[in-house]
């Protein structure tokens, strides 16, 4: 079983010398399963254990443990190849939109023009002819206006607007169709690497309105809601003489490096929805083109509708006769994803404003809390501790047994004073 890339990582955001309530809190993971799996990355590893005089253990791995591991592991150094093949092929696909869009209306510009030409070369009267030629030359014009000189008209319009967005083109058509991923992808994993700040600032203990602003199903009169949180970071209730219950975490209570400073939010806040991460220049471009493809598509449907032009025709006028209807999808499919997601997102953004005020809400209950709840939280902590574990509070490291060390060191101490005491009586 390939080790968790979360434990390894937070292993390295911690200094590679962790506890498990370390572990726990930087990475937001449950205790038993932070426990489980740096004894199965240590065991891996090669890592140590390191036992202090009040019994609690502390991990030491090598920096190189990615190494070792990556030499270990077949499927690590899988994952690893994968991760960067898919970056390149999601890459592909991003940019496989805008340019499917860029040859639709191409190829639609293109089939107009034979079409059209087609049938001027077959019609008599110079007027006639001069006037659909003149009609028809306007439109390649816009096309070219809008799509080939689209770097330097854009970097010009930026300039004027000053607006910052580091997708090129063809990342832009993307980002205009779906977006840019879920802005609250890892909202679980901020709820609870929150949650187990939260209850390392307090040293290791807690009351339930101190963590409802991270939680939902939040209710007054019962503290159900804190089951997940003792679940997760194996943590205790205690029960004060008038009734009040508080909760302490003898698990965050310990770390291996000295006291951190942190910065955390009051509540835990959803990310809005963003339509695109795109310029607004460069989603007029996208909206501007995917309509100029739609409504190309429309008017060579109504010149290849009684399918005769493209029997005569033949080559590419008869190939695009076959994909019209790809085309004509397409190009509806570009003007409707992104309508429909402007009301989701609209819609989706709102439910979002509302948990947000409801955790703030709560939060705002500790700025000035009434006297129960002050109460409350001055019981809680007198069962707040912290200890922080350092070298000299080791007595066994699976490096080396200090004990031994000691009773060795005292022997060398020994056997030099009785050197020394048999020189002076011989003198």
């Amino acid at each position: 079983m390939a080790p968790s890339p979360t434990i390894m990582q937070a292993v390295e955001q911690l200094g590679y010398r962790v506890t498990v309530g370390d572990v726990a809190t930087q990475a937001g993971l449950n205790v038993a399963e932070a426990n489980q799996s740096l004894l199965a990355l240590a065991s891996d590893a090669g890592g140590h254990l390191q036992v202090a005089d009040s019994g609690d253990i502390v991990y030491l791995f090598p920096r190189n443990f990615r190494a070792i591991l990556r030499n270990k592991y077949f499927r690590l150094r899988l994952q690893e190849w994968w991760k960067k093949v898919w970056s390149v092929l999601f890459y592909l696909i991003r940019i496989s939109f805008g340019i499917f869009l860029t040859v639709s209306i191409a190829l639609i510009t293109i089939t107009i023009f034979i079409i059209i030409t087609a049938a001027n070369s077959d019609r008599n009267g110079d007027n006639r002819g001069s006037n659909s030629g003149g009609g028809f030359f306007y439109f390649p014009n816009l096309f070219w206006y809008l799509s080939p000189n689209y770097d330097t008209h854009y970097q010009e319009r930026r300039r004027e607007s000053r607006e910052e967005s580091n997708l090129n083109f063809f990342e832009a058509i993307f980002s205009f169709l779906f977006g840019d991923g879920n802005p609250n992808a890892n909202l679980e994993e901020r709820r609870w690497q929150e949650i187990a700040t939260v209850i390392r600032i307090n040293r290791g203990a807690v009351v339930a309105e101190q963590i409802a602003p991270y939680l939902e199903g939040y209710t007054r009169e019962y503290e159900d809601y804190m089951l997940p949180v003792l679940t997760r970071f194996n943590g205790q209730p205690g029960v004060s003489p008038e009734g009040q219950i508080v909760y302490y975490f003898p698990e965050l209570q310990v770390s291996a490096v000295k006291k951190r400073r942190y910065a955390i939010s009051d509540h835990l806040e959803e990310f809005p929805w963003r339509f695109s991460a795109a310029s607004s220049g460069q989603i007029m471009l996208s909206a501007g083109l995917g309509v100029l493809n739609f409504v190309g598509a429309l008017v060579l449907g109504s010149l290849l509708r009684d399918g005769t032009i493209a029997v005569q025709l033949g080559g590419l006028v008869a190939f695009v006769q076959g994909i019209y209807w790809l085309l004509l999808a397409y190009g509806a499919g570009f003007l409707g994803i992104p309508l429909l997601r402007y009301f989701w997102i609209g819609w989706r953004n709102r439910k979002i404003g509302d948990r947000n005020r409801d955790r703030l809400s709560r939060a705002s209950l500790l700025t000035s809390p009434d006297a129960p709840l002050q109460q409350k939280i001055n019981y809680a902590q007198q069962f707040a501790t912290e200890k922080v574990i350092g070298n000299e509070d080791l007595v066994y490291s699976s490096e080396t047994d200090l004990l031994d060390q000691e009773v060795e060191r005292s022997a060398q101490i020994d056997a030099e004073w009785q050197k020394r005491l048999e020189r002076g009586s011989g003198e």
